[in-house]
């Protein structure tokens, strides 16, 4: 049994390693596109240079996600070696991965609102689908939260058990 969970913990550190690169790559090129936009000298209009900086914040946002979720994995999976088997536990674990897909997805909908609006406005109910989707998430989350709490009251110990943990990962 212990042998598959080594396995487990190798397949969380690969997770994390790529999630890592990822975010990585996607910090480099959004570097790499707000030195274009803003240093290219007058090759480029304005319009081009704003929608390069837009560009940037769209790949900062999904590698700011990458690195939130490598974070996360690696708190919760190897840090914590965290069994998700509680109202606690759950709370906690689905918490920290939709506040960084909710952020990335709020951030992409205005970044994705002011290139659309420019270029084909009639793709903007897109926009507001993706905006309409993180707000959901969001109130889905705040619902889950509410209703986890009094299963959490069951359960006071495994609240001081994540909170000693915390404790020992800071």
């Amino acid at each position: 049994m212990k042998q598959f969970e080594k396995i487990f913990v190798v397949g969380h550190l690969l997770v994390i390693a790529l999630f890592f690169i990822c975010a990585l790559a996607l910090i480099v090129l959004a570097a790499t596109d707000l030195w274009h936009g803003l240093f290219a000298g007058e090759r480029r209009e304005i319009r081009q240079r704003f929608d390069s900086v837009l560009e940037s914040i769209g790949m900062l946002t999904i590698g700011l996600v990458a690195l939130g979720l490598s974070q996360t994995i690696f708190e919760e999976e190897i840090l914590r070696d965290v069994k998700v088997s509680g109202p606690t536990r759950v709370r906690r674990h689905l918490s920290r991965f939709l506040v960084v897909v909710v952020v990335a997805l709020a951030i992409e909908t205005l970044v994705a609102s002011f290139q659309i609006m420019q270029r084909d406005p009639a793709q903007l109910p897109y926009v507001a689908a993706i905006g309409g989707s993180a707000a959901l998430l969001l109130v889905a989350w705040g619902a889950f939260v509410h209703l986890n709490r009094s299963a959490e009251e069951l359960e006071p110990e495994a609240m001081e058990k994540a909170k000693q943990e915390d404790r020992k990962v800071s």
